[in-house]
């Protein structure tokens, strides 16, 4: 499956943004996922969701204030992020594992789209 992330962009702390991947195949095959990237950090978990989208699964640093979401009909995935703040800045990735725990693991994700910035100002 090929993945397209959109949505990124240059925001003020407080405001929203919502991130979409596109997949080429059928979403509900796979459990979809956001990871995100920071300049010298290490690629980190931020969301997870099942299947069917019953189940989700967060960081704890964005708990409360994004959610995941899929439309398996258009086989899209979300990211509504609220109250960005400026440790959020980085470039996110969807991604998509063919299993069907909703793990933090990166190596447990087969495919992964190119990824779209978000930057926040303070």
């Amino acid at each position: 499956v090929q993945l397209q992330a959109s949505g990124g962009g240059l925001v003020q702390a407080g405001d929203s943004l919502r991130l979409s991947c596109a997949a080429s195949g059928r979403t509900n095959q796979y459990v979809m996922g956001w990871f995100r990237q920071a300049p010298v950090k290490e690629r980190e978990f931020v969301a997870a969701i099942s299947r069917s989208g019953s189940s989700t699964r967060y960081a704890d640093s964005v708990k409360g204030r994004f959610t995941i979401f899929r439309d398996n009909a258009k086989n899209t995935v979300y990211l509504q992020m609220n109250t960005l703040e400026p440790e959020d800045m980085a470039v996110y990735y969807c991604t998509a594992s063919p299993g069907t725990i909703l793990t933090m693991t990166a190596q447990s994700y087969d495919y992964w789209g190119q990824g779209t910035q978000v930057t926040v100002s303070s």
